[in-house]
């Protein structure tokens, strides 16, 4: 497979985690995947040991909070492949365990601007390079948490669990790709509930693997021209708003 035949990806904060696994194996499936992260030693570490197992995978350094980062990763990107045409929006951060009365507003800011503000950012920047794609997919990675339908079920988990600032970050980006899906005829945007991955976010306390939690991502990256379009999923089906 030549470079110009390859599937180009960009999987934002995948330096470790699921992002990296995402990363993994995607260009474990013959793609060409920007692995982009904010930190640039442990980018170019992660990016460095996938690409010794003998993937076809670079580094691109990219703060999702910096609208002068993000240019210039798109720059960079843009001045190595034509194209790009899969845009993953991992990057996620996650809020101190506080109870709703006790969360403030810049609490709340400083989250969304990494969860919400962040995929934004990111994908504005990168829909010009998406366009040239003839198969675009925008992957939003979200959470079960965000599911308003499940919250409000006493019978579930999700129902019990009080992270006002994480909870609603994850509720907002899937509006947020919900308005992409409908703005943006051609391409496939949905978002994505990878389960509960045992990674430095929860102290490794999920109850999945990270290739697991990757499946549905990896799922919706893939999908063909007849997939859908502004869904909420887990790898098991849609799952209700």
């Amino acid at each position: 497979m030549t470079d110009t035949a390859k599937t180009v990806a960009l999987v934002t904060g995948a330096n470790k985690g699921l992002g990296r696994e995402t990363v993994r194996r995607l260009a474990g499936a013959g793609w060409r995947v920007f692995l982009a992260a904010r930190d640039h030693e442990r980018g170019t570490r992660a990016a460095g040991e996938l690409a010794g197992e003998g993937l076809d995978v670079e580094f691109v350094q990219l703060d999702v909070t910096s609208d002068d980062s993000v240019a210039a990763a798109l720059k960079e990107v843009a001045g190595r492949v034509g194209h790009l045409d899969v845009l993953i929006n991992n990057a996620g951060v996650g809020g101190p365990r506080l109870d709703p009365p006790e969360m403030g507003a810049d609490l709340l800011r400083t989250l969304y601007e990494v969860n919400v503000f962040g995929p934004v950012r990111v994908t504005h920047a990168f829909i010009p390079l998406l366009r040239e794609s003839a198969r675009p997919r925008i992957v939003m990675v979200s959470s079960g948490l965000a599911s308003l339908t499940n919250a409000s079920d006493t019978t579930r988990p999700e129902s019990a669990f009080l992270a006002m600032d994480y909870a609603s970050s994850k509720s907002a980006l899937n509006m947020i790709m919900s308005q992409y899906a409908r703005g943006l005829p051609g391409f496939k945007v949905n978002a994505a509930d990878p389960g509960f991955p045992a990674t430095d976010m929860n102290h490794h306390t999920g109850v999945h693997t990270v290739t697991e939690a990757s499946d549905v991502i990896i799922r919706l990256a893939s999908l063909d021209e007849d997939g859908p379009t502004g869904g909420f999923f887990t790898d098991a089906g849609p799952i209700p708003w």
